[in-house]
């Protein structure tokens, strides 16, 4: 069986436009990755018709090791867009070997660890202005099953914090920790927001709500800095959303900088690369909770590490407040029951592309707006319900020229 052509899908999902990779072969059996990346999809598609797939055309699909580990190496500048290609090739490399050989892909990667991967909730909060708003979406998702919610209550804040900046951060982490109770646990998501000083006064005032952990409090490539504030508190912190490579992983164990471990698997290198992550953390006691905020193939690559992975913690969950037609993408797959992931025995990742459903959303640029822009707040808040974003959506099709 030999690598004989390489396809990309390029469709919208709402506040991010999703890229999928589909590899064929000989014996006509296919795999399937994805390589979204926000605000650089088409980017990404033109490295991976350039310059990945005649890296991979006439190749043996099973020779992941050396067909990754060679673009790693001969991509040479490094950075989030090449390692996206390249993830998302490496992730279609181990469904096409699980299909060939009737397996599911995590029994390929050690064999299934975990029977029930508990999820936690993101997106949920959209529509919420003040913090009574916040504990009403807190109750219903957790109606819903989850039992962890992650939310980022400091707007558009940079670097610094004002006094009432922080208030409002606080009095929306209370209300929600008062909707939920405390069996509920609460991710604080930072996006890399603060300041060393201002990162340390927050996680003060928050402490006596009893995050689960505070993710990425300070700029990704700061681990210096990160190590620092980790010594200052006693909450956990979470981060590696942001990090490419296995050297940057390791300095992040090294320092043992967070206590929770979150790589992206379709930015950096793959499921391989994962499970050599998972296990520099698991050395350090750390956990590992994947990053995934994309579409649905990034969910099932995330979910077949987690189930064979030991130091694996909570898979982050987007589903259920992304746009209507997500599970239309995948031919309906979605394992999510009322807040767990019960991943099916299915050879390969278990999911197969609708091209229909792909071509009936095409792509919109600047889909994604800037974290730091009030458009972040009005665009993602708009998102009332998955009913009210479609409609939105379609409105905002009909008025953009064509």
């Amino acid at each position: 069986m030999k690598i004989v052509g390489l396809e990309t899908f390029l469709c919208n999902g709402g506040l991010r436009n999703y890229l999928f990779v589909r590899l064929r072969t000989s014996s006509g059996l296919t795999g399937v990755g994805e390589a979204t990346l926000e605000w650089q999809e088409r980017t990404v598609q033109t490295l991976l018709h350039e310059w990945v797939e005649p890296r991979l055309l006439g190749e043996d699909p099973a020779c992941i090791e050396r067909l990754v580990g060679g673009m790693v190496r001969d991509q040479y500048q490094g950075g989030a867009t090449v390692m996206t290609a390249i993830s998302a090739v490496e992730v279609a490399l181990w469904d096409l070997l699980g299909k060939s050989c009737g397996r599911p892909v995590y029994r390929l990667l050690g064999g299934r660890v975990h029977q029930h991967l508990p999820a936690y909730a993101n997106g949920w909060y959209g529509g919420a202005q003040t913090p009574e708003d916040y504990a009403e979406r807190a109750r219903d998702a957790a109606a819903r099953g989850y039992r962890g919610l992650k939310f980022d209550p400091f707007g558009t804040a940079w670097k610094e914090l004002t006094r009432q900046e922080a208030e409002r951060a606080v009095a929306i982490t209370a209300a929600i920790r008062e909707a939920v109770g405390p069996e509920v646990q609460l991710f604080i998501e930072f996006h890399g927001r603060l300041s060393l000083p201002a990162a340390a006064e927050m996680l003060k005032l928050l402490e006596p709500l009893a995050p689960a952990w505070c993710e990425e409090p300070l700029a990704p490539e700061r681990l210096d800095l990160l190590a620092a504030l980790r010594a200052r508190t006693d909450l956990r912190l979470a981060a590696g959303e942001r990090l490419y490579t296995l050297a940057e992983f390791f300095q992040l164990a090294a320092l043992r900088a967070c206590d929770v471990v979150q790589p992206d698997l379709c930015h950096c290198g793959g499921l391989l690369a994962g499970k050599k992550i998972a296990a520099m953390a698991e050395a350090r006691d750390m956990l590992v909770a994947p990053h995934c905020s994309i579409g649905p193939v990034a969910l099932a690559a995330a979910l077949h590490f987690d189930a064979c992975t030991p130091n694996f913690m909570i898979q982050e969950a987007f589903g259920e407040w992304d746009v209507p037609w997500r599970d239309e993408l995948v031919c309906g797959w979605n394992p999510l029951r009322h807040g767990v992931f019960e991943l099916s025995d299915t050879p390969g990742l278990g999911l197969e592309l609708n091209e229909a459903a792909i071509a009936a959303h095409p792509y919109r640029p600047q889909s994604f707006p800037s974290l730091w822009d009030e458009a972040w707040l009005a665009r993602f808040s708009s998102r009332r319900t998955p009913r009210e974003a479609s409609e939105s959506e379609a409105r905002e099709d009909e008025e953009t020229p064509r």
